[in-house]
């Protein structure tokens, strides 16, 4: 028998104090980065968007791979590579933690759609109050305290 096997995430993190630092025209070239990573991973990036302080990644997880792994490598190989490259000169970090949220592949169009309008979404909702309408959609005990 073969596997079979369909992980949806939406995958949320946020530059270090909400710095507002992934400027928007280079932003294109850490997603391409970020969309290389996934591929290596054998993971299906079905989108990746976001706004000056934080990102949404809309991907199938490979089932071989945890999920806290991936999001290590993704937060710390592009960090180095945002470093590196000098794409966002007021990036210092990355926030210490990850939303990671699983979704049924039904809501696929729609996650996609949403990811796709973060800008204008963003100017009806911060991101705090975003961050707290997806813990309390999946039901997660949070402390507001880490809610920056």
């Amino acid at each position: 028998m073969s596997t079979y096997t369909q992980f949806l995430y939406q995958i949320v993190f946020s530059t270090k104090d909400r710095n507002p630092a992934l400027v928007k025209p280079n932003q294109k070239q850490l997603y391409k980065y970020l969309w290389g990573i996934l591929n290596n991973k054998k993971c299906h990036l079905y989108r990746i968007n976001g706004v000056e302080d934080h990102l949404h990644i809309i991907t199938h997880i490979h089932p071989t791979v945890p999920v806290s792994s991936l999001i290590k490598d993704l937060k710390t190989s592009s960090n180095k590579f945002i470093k590196k490259e000098g794409l966002f000169p007021e990036f210092k970090d990355w926030q210490d933690g990850y939303g990671a949220f699983s979704y049924s592949i039904k809501a696929k169009d729609r996650l996609i759609e949403y990811v796709k309008n973060q800008e204008e979404h963003h100017k009806r909702i911060t991101f705090r109050e975003e961050y707290i309408a997806l813990l309390n959609e999946h039901e997660i005990e949070f402390d507001e305290r880490y809610l920056l």
